[in-house]
């Protein structure tokens, strides 16, 4: 064994293999690659880094200003419901008690009227054509909400044999506004996807949701103009099942004409 360790000790070492000497005019000769990556873009990788945190808290706040509003939308909305109801069970509760007494009870007149346009432009005298235009209802089966007063009451009679109209209740204004309503913005048609296409017109008149439109639409409220003008006049289908006869009144098996509380079953058949 010792004489085996004696030869280790003795065995020579195999010299390192010497690296090649490297000369000083060999470096200044390597050319700078170019990068793998454009300048330009590591220019706006940099501006976007330095956006980045912005577009975060921007973000953030978007997020938190979207919970706070839905939460608003729907106290507003459930305030709104009990408010029909309450006015819904007095109507009642005043018609009870007037039969008790042995009385009549009459309800309070209608404030808002849907119109709709039921003939086209052929042989259209010059001041029918002229009411249409100010009832927005430039084509056949277009609808348009109008409040109720001698002006317009007038100006219904005149437009008469070209026109259908009712007194909407709040299922049918909440059918048409959800299903069929289109707002008004830089003089374009655009569909009410979302709460804010309304909050960012009528904020200034503090509203921010459908419910408010319903709300100022079905009760004749103080933004009704307001609502009216910021919606699109309504593009419905013809009834299903078609009509009956427009050259004839409603009262007499026809379709023109004031037809009261039947104008929502219309309206049913032609959203």
């Amino acid at each position: 064994m010792a004489d085996k360790a004696k030869s280790a000790t003795q065995a020579v070492k195999k010299p390192a293999a010497a690296k090649p000497a490297v000369k000083k005019g060999d470096k200044q000769k390597k050319v700078k690659l170019l990068p793998v990556v454009p300048e330009s873009w590591l220019k706006l990788g940099k501006g976007r880094k330095g956006t980045r945190p912005n577009l975060l808290l921007q973000r953030r706040k978007l997020r938190a200003v979207k919970l706070l509003r839905r939460k608003q939308n729907l106290l507003r909305a459930l305030n709104y419901e009990k408010k029909y109801l309450k006015t819904e069970r007095a109507v009642v509760e005043q018609a009870r008690v007037a039969k008790q007494k042995g009385n009549i009870y009459i309800p309070a007149e209608p404030k808002v009227a849907f119109v709709i346009r039921i003939r086209g432009i052929n042989k259209v005298a010059p001041k029918v054509r002229k009411v249409l235009q100010l009832f927005r209802l430039r084509q056949i089966n277009n609808g348009a909400f109008i409040k109720l007063n001698k002006a317009t009451k007038n100006m219904l009679r005149i437009a008469d044999p070209y026109i259908t109209y009712g007194y909407p209740t709040l299922k049918s204004v909440r059918h048409l506004i959800y299903k069929r309503g289109f707002v008004k913005h830089r003089h374009s048609r655009i569909p009410i996807t979302d709460n804010f296409v309304i909050e960012r017109k009528l904020r200034g008149h503090r509203l921010q949701c459908v419910e408010d439109m319903v709300h100022h639409i079905y009760t004749g409220g103080a933004c009704f103009k307001k609502v009216s003008n910021f919606l699109w006049p309504f593009k419905l289908n013809t009834p299903t099942g078609g009509w009956r006869k427009k050259n004839n009144h409603y009262v007499e098996g026809g379709d023109f004409g004031n037809r009261e509380d039947k104008i929502n079953e219309l309206i049913q058949r032609m959203v």
